[in-house]
């Protein structure tokens, strides 16, 4: 039986998938640390733990992330990109379009029937389109992150920010606070700019169906039920496992093809 690992380094949070047989043993999202290597460390003993194996066990694993080159228990490193598309393969095998968006970035990409990255864009010069914005949001309204998600739910009078940038934006939300306009309004507002953000880098690839969303801010429905309409499209939802380990999920499916086709510790 072939144990693999994946790890995923990302700036605000880090992940890491141990996998047997294609069936996934345990898995961690931890908040990324100051050190990248700590980071990838801490996730890998957390999923260890969760699997209920040590790293001896484990034959072949992959880093991705931003932090990847300083992973020191791989056994090669692979681009965000190939490990999300293959990670978003297996979570929704009809995935054809895959929209990612991280503490720091946003992907979106576009795979063939067997995972294979035909086409991506991203967005990493601008905290707007991440989950660093709705952080920074969430926190001007005083309310968690989940408790945003669930603004648009709640109003049909969704505010209209006249800027995307993380700073205006800010002072946008003082502003309409100070107006008199409701945290529902604003919230729901806020899911709505990210959703019209996200959207204009998604289609630049040209969607394809079916379409499946990874990353923290699949979690955020009122993000996902906005770009829907705004794309014109069914978005899948991430039922097998949660959303944001696609990254280390697809470098953990990439060391058990290694394995398959020979490769060692």
């Amino acid at each position: 039986m072939s144990r693999v690992a994946g790890c995923d380094v990302g700036s605000l949070t880090s992940k890491a998938v141990i996998m047997e047989n294609n069936k996934i043993l345990g898995w961690s999202i931890i908040k990324s640390k100051s050190d990248p290597e700590e980071s990838a460390n801490s996730a890998m003993q957390t999923a260890l733990e969760k699997a209920g194996c040590t790293l001896d066990s484990i034959q072949y694993c992959v880093g991705t992330g931003y932090g990847r080159d300083r992973i020191s228990f791989i056994n090669e490193t692979k681009s965000e990109i190939a490990c999300h598309g293959m990670g978003a393969k297996w979570l929704v095998p009809s995935a054809r379009t895959i929209i990612d968006i991280g503490g720091q970035d946003c992907k979106a990409i576009r795979i063939d029937k067997d995972g294979v990255v035909e086409k991506f864009i991203t967005n990493d010069k601008c905290a707007s389109g991440t989950g660093r914005f709705l952080e920074v949001m969430a926190k001007v309204l005083d309310i968690g992150l989940d408790e945003l998600g669930d603004m648009t739910e709640k109003t049909e009078t969704p505010i209209t920010f006249a800027s995307m940038c993380t700073v205006w934006a800010q002072a946008d939300i003082i502003k309409y606070i100070n107006s008199g306009y409701s945290v529902e309004d604003i919230g729901a507002g806020i899911n709505a700019a990210m959703a019209k953000r996200v959207a204009m880098l998604a289609n630049t690839v040209k969607i394809e169906n079916d379409v499946c969303m990874t990353g923290g801010v699949a979690k955020n429905k009122g993000v996902v039920s906005t770009l829907e309409k705004v794309l014109g499209v069914r978005i899948r939802r991430v039922r097998k496992a949660d959303p944001q380990i696609a990254g280390a999920l697809g470098a953990a499916l990439i060391s058990q093809s290694k394995i398959n086709n020979g490769g060692s510790k």
